[in-house]
């Protein structure tokens, strides 16, 4: 993302948590802040990418936080993935602040991302939104303005949740394939690309047959996606039945020290208990 934005003329500063992770940023000409508030001081707009609610926290608030650095009338994006209490307690804080804030979470993952092709689901004030869309335009093919702040974070939680479902159920379908003695390229092929069929179910699946667990989406973070959708539908009276069955093929997982893994990885638990 930060390439994309370099790429397009805009001027830069960043912050990672681990500085070696910037010093490539450096040389494309970005300039690498020491702390979230130098990384934000004067900028226009300030865009977040981080693993979790924790993370998001740690950028955002305290003495050295983005927040403390932002001007009034900046606008604060956040693109993690994260809960919707989370997300509506940092609007409020950014608004204390004079800033406004855009949860704008992403669908889409690293190629996406080095290609420009990112879709944007984007809650918050419309004007706000026009402030960013230049930079969010550099980054992504599309944007959806769905609403209300927090808007954007509950969609990205559904997409996953369902993204999740379906990599637990792909892993163990394709167990049962093993096991059962058909022809494993056979099989997949009639369910690839027959009813069951989506675009992730044959990525998955090819990274599942291979054994190729390269990271491009890491397990536990799907893992943490389940269980914040699964905590915003009790806010709802709501069981999510089905992403409460694939956080714990996920649980397994981790427990089995696939974590830091690729999400199709979630799969090697069925081949290990033959």
């Amino acid at each position: 993302m930060a390439c994309r934005l370099l790429a397009n003329g805009f001027p830069l500063t960043v912050y990672n948590r681990s500085a070696e992770k910037a010093a490539a940023l450096k040389t494309s000409g970005a300039q690498v802040a020491a702390t979230p508030r130098d990384a934000a001081a004067h900028a226009q707009v300030i865009f977040s990418m981080v693993a979790d609610d924790a993370a998001s926290r740690s950028i955002w608030l305290g003495e050295n936080g983005a927040l403390a650095g932002s001007t009034k009338g900046a606008v604060l994006v956040e693109s993690s993935t994260l809960s919707l209490g989370w997300v509506k307690e940092l609007a409020a804080a950014a608004s204390a602040g004079g800033c406004e804030l855009l949860d704008a979470p992403v669908t889409g993952s690293k190629s996406q991302a080095a290609s420009g092709e990112l879709c944007f689901l984007v809650g918050g004030p419309a004007a706000a939104l026009e402030i960013a869309r230049p930079a969010f335009s550099a980054m992504g093919r599309a944007l959806i303005h769905l609403g209300q702040t927090g808007s954007g974070a509950l969609l990205k939680l559904i997409n996953n949740f369902l993204c999740g479902v379906q990599v637990a159920s792909l892993a163990e379908a394709l167990a049962l394939i093993e096991r059962g003695g058909l022809t494993r390229d056979q099989a997949i092929e009639v369910l690839t690309t027959g009813a069951p069929g989506s675009p992730l179910l044959r990525t998955l699946s090819d990274r599942m047959t291979a054994r190729d667990y390269t990271p491009n989406f890491l397990l536990r973070l799907m893992a943490k996606d389940l269980g914040y959708a699964i905590a915003e539908g009790q806010q709802h009276l709501l069981k999510l039945t089905t992403a409460a069955s694939a956080l714990e093929v996920f649980n397994q997982s981790i427990a089995a020290g696939q974590g830091d893994k690729d999400m199709s990885a979630v799969m090697e638990q069925f081949r290990s208990n033959v």
